[in-house]
């Protein structure tokens, strides 16, 4: 791993704590602002400096809001650094605890993830000589208010870096507009505080976002995010499907419904890209009578028309359908289903091209232009209306389980190489 020249902001965060710095006798330290800013490393990598230069024999956590995330986004990156600056890790990965040890000190590192309101269990009852919480407007607020109660060592301190979320999220009203009540240091980061991002990579994410995405990742505003969820999506970004026979593989996606409407998708690999190449919409409420699964079965062999099947991509709720399909031997995939994430990479592949919409999808493209977000819901976290949602949702399936899927493992390969 190389290091650049840290900016001055991320040496803010890799210092604050250090004798004779003007903040070390605060309690916190906050990193908020755009992606790909710096924050998250430097925050980690300051997070174990100075818990090895203050404590000896202590338990600390690190947390993110999953096991999986924590591992990706910060271990991997980090243990990689602290071995180049010359301490010694050791993972126990069945116990999610790394052991970090220099020059005669040897301080262990769990890991946790807060996914929900029943992961503040897995934390609590613990005692820390500090906590970093990597992601942390991801989290709900009963883990991290359990972590932070779990920090009560002398000399302790509480580590936050997030994105932003909506201006009534939880977090920014309780903790970024009260940081002098917290006793806390808010450092607030742009992309140009990342001296390893070029002008080129810069203009390239810059145009990888727009609407409130724009606002939040690029600016790392903590904004409404009003309006249309797909913003910049409109009918330049249609195209005619490709030949069949240029297709390598196909899949479907499903929005299964009773009372609601069912989405269903076909898909076809053309050269990196995925086409939605035609679909099945049907509103029970509208038509005046509901389908059964086996007659929804039989819609999808339909729209499948023959051709085999990577996978058929299913709501992971939708349990009766799942079996139906099984009992016909077709390759169900339960979805991720994680609604933001899944939005954000979603509008990601549809800017990039990676996935593209035919002009036959009549139904997606309607929902695209009347899909909206509703703010106030989750403790202050944005998610989008539950109308004109089936197709949208279908595509999100897709994009998150599919296509995000060998996204990951073209990165990974890259690593490995």
């Amino acid at each position: 791993m190389k290091f650049k020249e840290f900016s001055p902001k991320q040496l803010l965060a890799l210092s604050w704590w250090a004798d004779g710095s003007p903040h070390r006798d605060l309690d916190a330290i906050i990193c908020d602002g755009a992606v790909r800013s710096g924050k998250t490393l430097c925050m980690s990598i300051s997070f174990v400096l100075w818990a090895m230069y203050s404590f000896d024999r202590m338990q600390l956590a690190i947390c993110g809001k999953t096991i999986i995330s924590i591992r990706r986004n910060v271990v991997s990156t980090l243990v990689a650094a602290l071995k180049q600056f010359g301490f010694n890790c050791t993972d126990q990965v069945s116990r999610n605890c790394i052991t970090v040890e220099f020059m005669g000190r040897s301080n262990r590192f769990f890991l946790f993830g807060g996914r929900d309101e029943a992961s503040q269990s897995l934390i609590q009852g613990s005692t820390f000589a500090g906590v970093l919480l990597d992601e942390v407007a991801l989290m709900p607020r009963s883990f991290v208010e359990q972590a932070a109660a779990r920090c009560s060592v002398e000399g302790s301190k509480l580590w936050f870096n997030c994105n932003p979320e909506g201006p009534d999220h939880w977090f920014y009203t309780e903790w970024i507009k009260k940081t002098s009540e917290r006793n806390a240091l808010y450092l607030h980061f742009t992309m140009e505080d990342n001296p390893s991002l070029s002008q080129r990579m810069l203009a390239r994410y810059k145009r990888m976002y727009s609407g409130m995405f724009f606002r939040r990742f690029v600016l790392g505003e903590w904004v409404v995010a009003d309006g249309r969820v797909y913003d910049f999506f409109d009918e330049n970004f249609l195209c005619e499907p490709p030949d069949e026979k240029e297709i390598s593989e196909y899949a479907i996606s499903c929005d299964y419904g009773t009372a609601n409407p069912a989405s269903f998708g076909l898909w076809g690999l053309n050269c990196g890209k995925w086409y939605r190449l035609r679909e099945f919409y049907y509103d029970s409420r509208r038509q005046g009578s509901q389908k059964t699964d086996a007659e929804y079965v039989n819609e999808l062999l339909r729209l499948a028309g023959g051709r085999k099947l990577r996978a058929v991509v299913v709501d992971p709720s939708a349990a009766s359908f799942i079996e139906a399909l099984r009992r016909k031997n077709i390759p169900v995939v339960k979805a991720i289903n994680d609604v933001i994430s899944g939005i954000r990479l979603t509008a990601d592949l549809l800017r990039s091209g990676r996935l593209v919409i035919c002009k036959d999808c009549h139904d997606a493209i309607r929902e695209f232009s009347l899909y909206r977000w509703s703010e106030g819901v989750n403790g202050g976290r944005d998610a989008p209306m539950k109308t004109n949602d089936h197709a949208m949702d279908d595509i999100r399936y897709f994009a998150s389980t599919i296509v995000g899927a060998e996204e990951e493992e073209l990165v990974a390969m890259w690593v490995e190489r």
